[in-house]
């Protein structure tokens, strides 16, 4: 078989993506040769986020919108993010055992990922593992993030619909209004819609919705609908949502600038982390950063000279050293 992993993945290799997605994960120089080559053919898958607090039933919507999903014939990718232990770096990855009959079907592909202290509610080879399964040729791609609370929106910055679970009983009524949350959510699902308080929580978020409106006007309301997706109830609904607000970002423009937005914002992400790698493991390896360390604490140095004295002698590297730099990571 050749070992040409762009190609194999185009051509539907699950085992491929697997592999490249492991290197991801462990920022493997390896998977850096095969992305460059498979970004040309990506773009066209659509990505959903499902958030919320722990306990608000996640992984079970997840598995039920991805089986409406295939019923209207699209394939599906699915990356369930799970914590990671502060102190082992382990994560049970129980996401993927709860969606064992998925992965029976071969047009869905299931990846479990630990965040491995990534916080944000996603891991942070998330945005490339999206780009691997859109290659891949999965139509819809859904992340399900970790479910840590009021810091978990990063996943507004991968996906084109969120979709923000909230349950009765667990204080999301309050949880809901806090700034943040409830700014990310494309749409509401209220999960557990048989529980007493259900009501009481869709009106409380509806009223949020109706004050924002009056504040600041927006060209698009986010619908709250009820679930009880272990029963598989309002899942048809909220797929119609979903697939509503992707008709409305297409027709106003904003599918395109959302997109560039995220674009945007990725690039400068990655120049930021390759040049942090640079600068890191060029200290380290001549034990400057140590001794640097060492003056500092005995306050014959302070950090913020030393800071702007390092990025003042990575600038003023001669282009040529650059360029070598530049071809190494390329070998």
């Amino acid at each position: 078989m050749s070992d040409d992993y762009a190609a194999q993945i185009m051509e539907g290799s699950s085992r491929a993506a697997a592999r490249l997605i492991s290197w991801l994960e462990d920022e493997d120089a390896r998977a850096y040769e095969w992305m460059p080559k498979l970004y040309p053919h990506t773009g066209r898958a659509y990505i959903i986020g499902i958030t919320g607090a722990p306990g608000a039933g996640k992984s079970t919507l997840t598995d039920k919108l991805a089986r409406t999903i295939r019923r209207n014939g699209l394939s599906i990718g699915i990356i369930a993010v799970d914590p990671s232990s502060p102190f082992t770096g382990g994560a049970l990855l129980g996401d993927r055992v709860r969606m064992s009959e998925l992965s029976n079907d071969p047009e869905i592909y299931i990846r479990s990922m630990a965040t491995r202290g990534f916080l944000g509610g996603t891991a942070k080879a998330t945005g490339d593992v999206v780009k691997v399964l859109d290659a891949l040729g999965k139509d819809v791609i859904i992340i399900e993030t970790v479910g840590v609370g009021q810091d978990e929106i990063d996943i507004i910055g991968i996906a084109d619909t969120t979709c923000l679970v909230l349950v009765p009983g667990l204080g999301d009524a309050i949880q809901s209004m806090k700034a943040g949350i409830m700014e990310i959510a494309d749409i509401f699902v209220i999960n557990k819609a048989d529980k007493p308080g259900a009501d009481q929580l869709c009106g409380e978020v509806c009223s949020r919705l109706d004050i924002d409106s009056q504040i600041q006007a927006k060209a698009w309301t986010p619908p709250v609908d009820k679930a009880i997706a272990v029963e598989d109830i309002g899942i048809e609904e909220l797929w119609q949502s979903i697939e509503g607000h992707r008709k409305h970002l297409q027709e106003t423009g904003l599918f395109y600038e959302k997109r560039r937005n995220r674009t945007y914002q990725e690039t400068l992400r990655m120049i930021h982390n390759e040049l942090f790698r640079v600068v890191r493991e060029s200290l380290q390896q001549d034990g400057r950063l140590d001794k640097a360390v060492e003056r500092i604490m005995s306050r014959e140095q302070d950090p913020y000279t030393l800071m702007r004295e390092i990025v003042g002698e990575w600038l003023s590297i001669p282009k040529s050293q650059k360029e070598a730099y530049h071809e190494g990571t390329q070998s």
